[in-house]
């Protein structure tokens, strides 16, 4: 088989994760993780980026009342925890070379993140996770994603979605008869206002060219099928 990137940084939900009752899932976390290793000794060279809605969401802080600053970090913490459990599962399926980089680092389990070094230990064959967004609030993960990617000279962002096989033209759990696109371009994105990402990671990736590939987590194996062309997609380019 012929992957068709050398080099990507994988978003992933913190969704994923979880089961319906547990804000994690031992089978979807080894799921996960025994892709990530599959891949990587195809000689793929692997970022991950996940978000932490598992754990943490927005709306939750603005129901308890909290400024949405303190909210944003909280978010970010959650993001560690995400992290560091796809670390350890990794670790524990005999993957030995991972890292996790921190926009804030929190010293003995992360380390500061340099794009310099990151890229380095890519060629080195190490898995990486980066942790905690942009270290700002107010930025998404998907802000986050996009700057990781453009940092470590990734080939495309691959974004998994849970239970979508890509972008639609509208919402397809509203409209079953929603037209899935193959291929976009960015500014067929911007211009259809298609809600792939906040607007800041759009505009973002738009400036640095930086291609997109959207497909679906959920079924079997399905980062390692889309890597190898046997999934269907949207590539944004």
């Amino acid at each position: 088989m012929s992957l068709k990137y050398k080099r990507i940084l994988l978003k992933l939900s913190g969704e994923a994760l979880k089961s319906d009752d547990e804000i994690y899932d031992k089978h979807a976390l080894e799921s996960v993780s025994q892709q990530i290793i599959e891949l990587s000794k195809q000689g793929l060279e692997i970022g991950v980026v996940i978000g932490g809605g598992n754990i943490w969401r927005g709306k939750l802080g603005l129901d308890l009342g909290l400024p949405q600053i303190e909210g944003d970090y909280m978010g970010m913490m959650a993001t560690y925890m995400n992290g560091l459990a796809l670390a350890g599962t990794l670790n524990r399926l005999g993957f030995p070379k991972v890292e996790v980089y921190a926009s804030l680092e929190l010293k003995t389990v992360t380390v500061s993140y340099n794009f310099k070094e990151a890229r380095q230990k890519l060629k080195e064959g190490y898995v990486l996770i980066f942790v905690g967004g942009t270290g700002f609030s107010y930025f998404t993960t998907d802000t986050a994603s996009t700057i990781r990617a453009i940092e470590i000279g990734a080939d495309a962002l691959l974004m998994a979605k849970n239970g979508v096989a890509g972008v639609y033209e509208s919402d397809p759990k509203l409209n079953p008869q929603a037209k899935m696109f193959k291929e976009l371009t960015h500014k067929e994105v911007a211009d259809k206002n298609l809600r792939v990402m906040d607007l800041t990671a759009a505009t973002l990736a738009k400036d640095a060219n930086l291609q997109i590939e959207v497909f679906d987590m959920q079924g079997e194996n399905n980062i390692v099928k889309v890597m190898n062309n046997q999934l269907e997609s949207t590539i944004i380019k």
